[in-house]
């Protein structure tokens, strides 16, 4: 580094993400050779033990093991080129076979040289596995075709002359009797590198179509259920625009329940069907790539895609886009739900206020009764503890009405007693409106 650029701040993942366009090189193959794709779904320790698995093999081929993986690994054991690619959710095997020994195709493959047992062995589940078979044209282009034919068990074949007829592709996109998939590439004037890129094309075409289909059959499965949830949710809906009398905490356990159902399905498919909709745009970039011209009599790999693949991925899309919207219709169903209850609620409320309210008024008479009943009450034992005192006095020797004075306290002591009890009410009510 130069002195003018020592002192820079360069990001730490500066270099990674240069190398990161250069990860994947496409492969260089001859004209002859035969390629044996595989595309494994792998958990994060099934990868590590695959990569344990691929150390066995350079061991068991008595070549030097890698000690650390990475994306994109590629070894040659003389005439066996083994290139492992590692993806966010599957590994990528390509076996080719540089010696072809076999002029029947496929009867020697890209997996033929491998030592006895290592692939059975090999950890994950199998997706994609398919052969393809490099060959020079050497024959016009009828003849070819029927000697391609021939080697596809009778098959309907799809086929292309890609990069404005460099070469020809033809398959079936169909598993055969050795449960694999079968290509042949015959190559008029493609280059070594021209050809492996038209082959890492084929693969990967093949590979992501296979990935994006695995969405289809969880979509088809939860198109029932997905179904009877929006029956469900379209007769709630109708009985709320009904306005009929319906049992709040039975529909709202039901709509919990849907709402329960359509998270699970979501947490179960998220991930599935937004993958599909990345391989599918993966798919369609590599058909472009392709650049076919049409072979008389065959659908081209193109045209064959957008009528089956497309379909199949515009449902997966669907049904995430109807699990959206019964989401959506499930909040705003139980949002009318919460409103109706609040509103009942708050009419109960307004019931027991008026309740109360009347209740307190009745209370409040009768203690104005008691009231009146309390000053006789008080006045009436005041005056009998007047009349004992004036009888002691009158005992005693002092002369006076006894009478006249007890007709006279009489009412002096009511209005005393009553303007005492309304004095204490007043305070009373004072001390209330100050809290």
């Amino acid at each position: 580094m130069s002195a003018e650029t020592s002192s820079l701040d360069f990001h730490p993942l500066r270099a990674d993400l240069y190398q990161e366009l250069h990860s994947r090189p496409f492969q260089v193959i001859p004209s002859t050779a035969r390629v044996t794709h595989i595309a494994v779904l792998v958990t994060p320790e099934q990868r590590r033990t695959q990569f344990a698995h691929l150390q066995r093999l350079h061991r068991l081929l008595g070549e030097p093991w890698p000690e650390q993986e990475v994306s994109c690994y590629e070894h040659n054991f003389g005439k066996l080129r083994v290139r492992r690619e590692v993806h966010m959710e599957f590994a990528s095997y390509t076996f080719t076979n540089l010696d072809v020994s076999s002029a029947d195709p496929f009867a020697e493959t890209g997996i033929s040289s491998l030592p006895e047992g290592w692939l059975e062995q090999l950890d994950g589940t199998i997706v994609g596995a398919f052969h393809i078979e490099v060959r020079p044209s050497e024959e016009d282009a009828r003849s070819e075709l029927a000697f391609m034919r021939k080697y596809f068990e009778g098959m309907r074949l799809i086929g292309s002359s890609p990069q404005e007829g460099a070469a020809r592709v033809l398959g079936s996109f169909q598993l055969h009797s050795d449960h694999f998939g079968r290509f042949m590439v015959l190559n008029h004037k493609m280059s070594n590198s021209q050809l492996g890129r038209l082959v890492q094309r084929l693969m990967e075409i093949e590979t992501y179509r296979l990935m994006s289909l695995l969405a289809l059959p969880l979509a088809r499965e939860m198109t029932p259920s997905l179904n009877d949830m929006d029956q469900k949710l379209a007769t709630i809906t109708q009985s709320l625009a009904d306005n009929e009398s319906l049992d709040e905490q039975q529909i709202l356990a039901e709509l919990t329940h849907i709402a329960a159902r359509i998270e699970a399905y979501r947490a179960h498919s998220t991930f599935r069907f937004a993958a599909t909709r990345a391989y599918h745009e993966l798919v369609l970039t590599r058909l472009e790539e392709l650049r076919e011209d049409e072979v008389s009599g065959h659908l081209t790999i193109s045209e064959f895609m957008t009528r089956r693949l497309t379909p199949a991925v515009k449902t997966c899309e669907a049904v995430g886009e109807r699990l959206e919207d019964l989401s959506r219709r499930v909040d705003r169903a139980s949002d009318m739900m919460r409103t109706r209850v609040e509103l009942a609620i708050q009419s109960q409320n307004q019931q027991l206020l008026s309740s109360m309210d009347r209740r307190s008024r009745i209370q409040l008479m009768m203690q104005h009764t008691v009231e009146g009943f309390s000053v006789v009450a008080i006045s009436y034992y005041l005056i009998s503890l007047l009349k004992l005192g004036l009888d002691v006095l009158q005992d005693s020797g002092l002369a006076f009405n006894k009478s006249l004075v007890l007709g006279v306290a009489i009412p002096v002591i009511m209005v005393l007693v009553f303007l005492g009890i309304r004095t204490i009410h007043h305070r009373f009510i004072r001390m209330a409106r100050r809290q």
